[in-house]
């Protein structure tokens, strides 16, 4: 977006802006009937009144939450919504002025808003963790001016007694507003070239690496099973018993599982042991060493 048109968004939102504030309120009959009109005829032209006027409610509610960061155009853009979302659901006939019903609806649409966009980390879903977030810092600006209270950890306690929360999810909170996302692009000095994603650290093995390591377990994997296939099926079964398996068999175990003494069960691993080590000693190939060496 270039500057002409930024300057353009701008001078369009204070024109909305102003015809916003400048719209007449309605009175509650007026209210009713026109609520009366859309709801039984579907006539929108009486939704389009109902709502404009009361669009001053939008732009008011959304300056309030302008201390987000994020821009009041949106929100006010929000906020409409919630506006169009209390008309298609306002019941004239309860007796609550509509102006009274729209302010919920305005107020939860912009948090909502708020909530998804004021950081890429997702900042809380329950009903009290929305209060948390909106009421935290003043809250916590109330305590200090009733109490002089300095003490963290007394005010956390408070704070979390009055939104019925934990400590810690008033701590969390306190991190997470206090230290707003930041881009991995942004220099991580005033001056030079470093930006932050250079200082991260990932202690995780490089792909290559990764590949390399899944390519040597598959050449010595294969030069076991040549190796196995040496063995008589007594000696293939305790060696994968008590060498192969993840958890190691006892001796005992495997002994009265084969029917024979835990001293022969002993006797025969060891004899297995050695075919297989000549085994791999005579049966591996010099291409597959070159390739391992290779890698």
């Amino acid at each position: 977006m270039t500057l002409i048109d930024t300057d353009e968004a701008r001078r369009a939102h204070r024109r909305f802006v102003k015809t916003a504030m400048t719209r007449a309120l309605l009175s509650p009959e007026e209210e009713h009937e026109l609520a009366r009109r859309w709801r039984t005829s579907n006539d929108t032209a009486a939704l389009h009144a109902l709502t404009t006027a009361y669009m001053r409610l939008v732009v008011a509610m959304a300056t309030r939450f302008k201390r987000s960061g994020l821009p009041v155009g949106d929100l006010v853009q929000e906020g409409a919504i919630g506006l169009m979302q209390a008309a298609a659901r306002f019941e004239p006939e309860r007796g609550v002025r509509f102006s009274t019903y729209a302010s919920w609806w305005i107020r939860s649409t912009i948090q909502d808003y708020v909530l998804r966009n004021w950081s890429i980390v997702r900042t809380g879903t329950t009903a009290t963790q929305k209060a948390l977030f909106f009421n935290l810092r003043r809250l916590q600006a109330k305590i200090a001016s009733a109490t002089g209270e300095t003490d963290a950890a007394a005010a956390r306690a408070a704070i979390g007694m009055r939104l019925g929360v934990t400590v810690g999810e008033v701590a969390a909170m306190e991190h997470r507003l206090a230290a707003p996302d930041r881009s991995l692009n942004a220099p991580a000095a005033a001056e030079g070239e470093t930006e932050y994603q250079d200082l991260l650290q990932d202690d995780r093995p490089d792909p290559e690496a990764m590949v390399m390591e899944t390519h040597d377990a598959a050449i010595r994997a294969n030069w076991i099973a040549r190796a196995l296939r040496r063995l008589s099926p007594r000696e293939r079964a305790i060696i994968r018993a008590r060498r192969l398996a993840d958890e190691t068999t006892t001796l005992e175990t495997l002994g009265e599982r084969l029917g024979i003494s835990k001293e022969r069960v002993r006797q025969i691993e060891s004899t297995a042991l050695s075919k297989l080590r000549e085994a791999l000693i005579s049966d591996v190939r010099p291409d597959e060493l070159r390739e391992l060496a290779a890698t």
